[in-house]
């Protein structure tokens, strides 16, 4: 058995995805992931996920048992993050190899500690490329992500087509203040997650219901366009195949842009790093342009 290591969160999970579809031998692989992310995993990736939470193992001890004896007998673990609460997972699974970025190319130093074959990747490359680098793949293999939208309750189907603002990411630093003024000049749909609704209230536009990560998915496949900053949702959309304007201000489009539609990011990175200086004209400029597309 061979044992991923990536928890977290959904744009990361998302850019290695690939990279696990393109092992060999996709029926003998586990991925230790945080629980909302295991259906995701599953679907598309089709290998079996270890479903992990780590902030609330305190008070459920019965689920860190589980996962423990899930991973053990690994006889390879690759360490996508990058992190010592992913590359324990590599300890604690067994694995006599255990395979995880150089030096430098990780943050937490502290993670080689529990990693023992170290890749060198080229860091100025798409983080889904490093990936495959990592995995020692060149190649991308099929994804299912046509299985992975879903509507159960069929409560989504009158948002088709339209034009979605995502309004939240993981960071102030890289929220977009001027989705108001843009929400006036088009016909916007904003789409929320958690912690998100009261921030897409203010922007003044037509709202979505809450979603879970399936019917988030079935929104954003069904979308004209989806604009955001970079976040999951926005890297979610890309996956999909629809089009998206991506919004960067503090991070590198080149390393975290939506991948295979770069040209569609509005850039700070390489001038001011500040979301406040995009403005709305150049937006409007460039949903114009993927949309004629």
């Amino acid at each position: 058995m061979k044992v991923v290591l990536r928890l977290s969160a959904l744009g990361d999970v998302i850019h290695t995805i690939p990279a696990v579809c393109a092992i060999d031998h996709r029926d003998s692989i586990a991925w230790v992931v945080e629980a909302p992310y295991a259906d995701l995993v599953e679907i598309v990736a089709g290998v079996r996920a270890i479903p992990v939470r780590m902030k609330k193992w305190a008070s459920e001890p019965r689920q860190l048992i589980d996962a423990i004896r899930a991973v053990r007998g690994a006889s390879v673990s690759i360490d996508f993050q990058g992190l010592v609460k992913s590359a324990v997972w590599g300890r604690v699974s067994g694995a006599r190899t255990r395979i995880g970025f150089a030096p430098s190319a990780i943050r937490e130093k502290p993670a080689l500690l529990f990693t023992n074959r170290w890749v060198k990747v080229d860091t100025t490359k798409h983080v889904i490329e490093q990936n495959l680098e990592l995995a020692g793949v060149t190649e991308r293999a099929r994804e299912n992500w046509d299985a992975f939208p879903a509507d159960p309750e069929n409560k989504l189907g009158s948002f088709g087509d339209a034009i979605v603002i995502l309004p939240g990411a993981g960071r102030p630093d890289k929220i977009w203040p001027h989705f108001r003024e843009l929400a006036k000049r088009i016909d916007a749909l904003v789409v929320w997650g958690p912690g998100e609704k009261e921030l897409g209230e203010k922007i003044g536009a037509r709202m979505a219901p809450a979603t879970n990560l399936r019917e988030l998915a079935f929104v954003l496949r069904h979308a004209r366009v989806v604009i955001g900053a970079d976040t999951g949702p926005l890297h979610l959309a890309a996956a999909l195949g629809t089009k998206v304007v991506g919004l960067y201000g503090p991070t590198n489009p080149r390393r975290n842009g939506p991948y295979g539609q770069l040209e569609h990011c509005v850039n700070r990175f390489d001038t001011t790093k500040s979301m406040e200086s995009i403005t709305v004209e150049e937006v409007m400029t460039m949903i114009e342009r993927v949309t004629a597309r």
